[in-house]
């Protein structure tokens, strides 16, 4: 099924959120809908594809950009905040809700990465999301990280309280990589991390390979899992079997702490999600078959999938 975009905006505290709406151009009536939420430092230029994919499907599927990130306003720059994305991500359900092609009870969250933990802790909030899907999904930070030495890892904690101490001064933040070579301070220096910054070199795109540590300060204490008992929603959790970032001790405990939870596992790591052709069709299928027992698209004429 053919789809068209439509660029939106919403506010957040009188901040604008930029976001883009697609469309199935044939469909009739009030359409099912899909939220999506990136990852930390992610941008929703990243996600075209992936709500491509679900319009495609008979879906509307609605990407934007958090506060201080891409094409959305908010100041400073590139600073993750938890409860704030939290709160761009309601604005963002409650504008999907609200739109006049949208059956506002048929919305469905999805979320990729931190974005994965957002979207089950938004789901025990609200028991009227139709349905979640929590891709390759933060459940907290791993006891340990392959490649990074314990220098390494006191190293990034000092960026960390260093900049969270600017922050409390309402000083500028000093950024650091999200991804970097060994033995930097970034946020991750992993091979599979290096080869997707690669494919994103010469790409447009509106993410920026910097972003404040003082942002990994509050996610120490976050556990999107411990939610997971309160979402009376259908949920989907996918991960990948050799995820080193989001790893499957921490991620399976989500689908089956759901009342209604499901999980699907995939062969590769946390990148693959972004790189594996193969992968990302695999996931879009059954994310896809997932959303049509629990939203029916509905398709040309009207008419439920």
């Amino acid at each position: 099924m053919r789809h068209h975009r439509q660029e939106i905006t919403f506010e957040v505290r009188r901040t604008r959120c930029a976001g883009v709406l697609f469309l199935p151009e044939q469909a009739e009536g009030n359409l099912p809908a899909v939220v999506l939420a990136h990852g930390f430092s992610g941008t929703m230029d990243r996600l075209s594809d992936v709500a491509a994919g679900f319009a495609e499907g008979g879906f509307a599927a609605l990407i934007f950009d958090y506060r201080r990130f891409g094409a959305s306003g908010g100041e400073p720059r590139q600073v993750v905040d938890v409860d704030d994305q939290l709160e761009d991500l309601t604005a963002a359900l409650a504008f999907a809700r609200a739109h006049p092609r949208i059956d506002p009870d048929r919305v469905a969250v999805w979320g990729n990465s931190l974005g994965g933990g957002h979207a089950v802790v938004l789901a025990a909030r609200d028991p009227r999301i139709a349905a979640v899907i929590a891709q390759i999904p933060f459940n907290g930070f791993p006891k340990e990280v392959e490649g990074r030495s314990a220098t390494d890892a006191w190293r990034l904690m000092g960026a960390m309280l260093s900049d969270g101490l600017r922050g409390i001064l309402r000083m500028p933040p000093k950024l650091i990589p999200m991804v970097g070579d060994p033995g930097t301070v970034a946020v991750t220096a992993l091979p599979d991390a290096q080869r997707h910054l690669e494919l994103l070199r010469g790409e447009s795109t509106t993410w920026r390979n910097e972003v404040a540590p003082r942002g990994l300060l509050k996610m120490m204490w976050y556990r999107p899992g411990k939610s997971a008992p309160r979402v009376r929603s259908p949920l989907l959790v996918c991960i990948a079997a050799e995820d080193r970032v989001t790893p499957e001790e921490l991620t399976r405990p989500i689908a089956e702490r759901a009342p209604d939870g499901e999980l699907k596992r995939y062969a590769g790591g946390h990148f693959d999600f972004y790189n594996a052709p193969h992968i990302r069709r695999q996931v879009m299928a059954d994310q896809l078959a997932f959303l049509g027992r629990h939203l029916s698209p509905v398709m040309a004429g009207g008419q439920p999938a």
